[in-house]
């Protein structure tokens, strides 16, 4: 259903498919419930040190189903949030399964979330429980008493009958809990920074799973193929992982590998490759950079892929050609964001795309540069990135925000906020973006949550953050900082205000760059002009470059 069908030009494929959206469609069902016939199949391998676990399809759904009623024990149910605060691990997995059996909508948030960002999401999300680990079970406590009304916490790692994970999901029946949520249901929030105002959380319905089908099989060269084995080093919390990943190569019946670990390591990751026999990986453009910068060479190690995808920002001819010498094949580039996943997408295989290009638009999604009223542009031409509705991909909206659900709209189009243009042959090519999205190391980030968190240390007067180019990050984060009367802008307030934003919101979300300054350029309306700050550093660089 809604997959990419077999063509020898990307035209012949773009006419033959054709969306099937089954009203009742839900993501256990069609991950899960389809495969555990006692066949044994080997569904997920879970790797950490020199433990290895392997779980089948049998094992996940009887596991999932339990599961479902152990959360039903606690009060959950249709509609209900429950957050998963883990990494890439079973109990991940399982907790978005049986949340989904239940008409819940699970919440994916990154273990790396400083208190700030965790508050926020569990706050406005109005999570009801909470599944993680003895880590991520301080720092919920830590924000309780910011929070309207505390979720019940689960552990992983705890055996008490109360609270542990493992012991509840063992008390529950292996039946079906019947409740039978259906494709437009509500399955996933998934928050997204903005430019302005707090992260939103995009809502995602059952048959978001089907609209990114045709946007996976795409870059993976029609995947599946006998013998395909999956594996990301993209966090599980991000939509890259959980549906670019983890939910469509299980959909499909393709073992998925998780790693349970921390940094991405280029040795550890060429070696868990080749171990594991991986033949199709999603490697974020910063993974690249740190692969192609430590010397490794894959097919020396025994790594045999079949596919590569990337997204996030473009490549660059020269991390393609590397890619190339690397893995002994062409690393295929593709793009969306949160609210719309998957739709542009190259396929090498077939058709080689323009340098520069990202790709054309994925089978099934109508992508188009529209000018600022939301009409079509013709090629060639500069304007803003969108795909019309209605799209199985597309989200419901934000979370409690009709608003800003809104204002993404023109008419018929979803606007991304990033710029492009588009040839003849409908080859896209990305050239920034819109708003002051700051994408570093394939996170993005929203200045305005870092202001708000620079803005709470008591040496900030005012500050601005924008984003910098950065050879192997992409970007990094650069704050700009107006020191308050009766503190020094010295290199020791500068590592104080990158820990201060680190501790509190996210790891990833720090200015790795502060630079005191006496005044920010505003608008008449008080507002930053983030655009002059980055005309500036283009400005310095170039000046450098000469």
């Amino acid at each position: 259903m809604s997959e990419l069908p077999r063509g020898r030009t990307l035209d012949e494929i773009r006419r033959r498919f054709r969306w099937r959206i089954p009203p009742h469609f839900s993501i256990p069902r069609a991950c899960l419930d389809r495969w555990a016939d006692g066949s044994g199949r080997e569904a997920l391998v879970e790797v950490r040190d020199d433990d290895r676990r392997v779980w089948t399809f049998d094992g996940l759904a009887s596991a999932s189903r339990r599961l479902a009623h152990a959360f039903a024990a606690l009060g959950i149910g249709r509609g209900d949030r429950v957050a998963v605060l883990l990494g890439q691990r079973v109990e991940t997995a399982l907790t978005h399964f049986a949340a989904w059996r239940l008409g819940a909508v699970t919440v994916p948030l990154f273990t790396l979330f400083g208190p700030d960002a965790l508050a926020w999401r569990l706050a406005d999300s109005g999570a009801r429980l909470v599944v993680t680990d003895e880590a991520g079970e301080a720092r919920v406590a830590a924000v309780r008493d910011r929070l309207p009304e505390p979720p019940v916490v689960l552990r992983v790692d705890r055996d008490d009958a109360e609270r542990g994970f493992w012991p509840r999901l063992r008390r529950g029946a292996d039946r079906d809990p019947g409740i039978a949520p259906g494709a437009e249901d509500p399955a996933v929030l998934i928050y997204t920074s903005g430019t302005t105002g707090p992260p939103k959380g995009a809502l995602h319905a059952h048959r978001v799973l089907l609209g990114h089908l045709p946007g996976v099989q795409m870059p993976h060269e029609f995947f599946p193929q006998p013998g395909d084995r999956f594996w990301t080093p993209a966090d599980w919390a991000w939509i890259g992982g959980l549906f670019d990943v983890l939910m469509p190569s299980l959909h499909f019946g393709v073992p998925v590998v998780a790693r349970r670990g921390g940094r991405f390591d280029p040795e550890e990751a060429v070696a868990l490759m080749a171990r594991e026999r991986v033949r199709n990986v999603f490697m974020p453009p910063t993974a690249l950079r740190l692969l192609r910068q430590s010397g490794v060479d894959p097919r020396a190690a025994g790594v045999r892929l079949r596919t590569v995808g990337s997204g996030g920002e473009h490549l660059g001819e020269d991390l393609l050609a590397w890619g190339r010498e690397a893995f002994g094949l062409t690393i295929n580039e593709f793009y969306g964001q949160t609210e719309a996943n998957l739709l542009v997408s190259q396929m090498a295989g077939l058709r080689p795309p323009p340098p520069g290009t990202m790709g054309v638009a994925v089978p099934g999604h109508q992508v188009a540069v529209v000018d600022e009223e939301g009409r079509p542009l013709p090629p060639g031409e500069m304007g803003v990135i969108a795909v019309r509705r209605p799209d199985p991909v597309m989200f419901l909206g934000y979370w409690n925000r009709p608003e800003a659900t809104a204002a993404k709209f023109r008419g018929a189009w979803m606007l991304t906020g990033d710029l492009g243009r588009v040839d003849e042959e409908g080859f896209f090519t990305y050239l920034g973006r819109e708003d002051d999205l700051i994408n570093t190391a394939g996170y993005r980030v929203g200045p305005a949550e870092v202001e708000e968190c620079l803005a709470r240390h008591p040496a900030v007067g005012l500050c601005a953050v924008i984003g910098v180019p950065d050879p192997v990050r992409g970007e990094v984060i650069k704050a700009f900082v107006v020191p308050r009367p009766g503190h020094a802008p010295d290199g020791a307030l500068a590592e104080a205000l990158r820990r201060f934003v680190r501790e509190r919101l996210s790891a990833h979300a720090y200015p790795r760059l502060v630079e005191f300054v006496d005044s920010l350029p505003l608008t008449a309306t008080g507002k930053i002009r983030r655009g002059e700050l980055r005309a500036r550093e283009r400005a310095r660089r170039e000046g450098g470059e000469r």
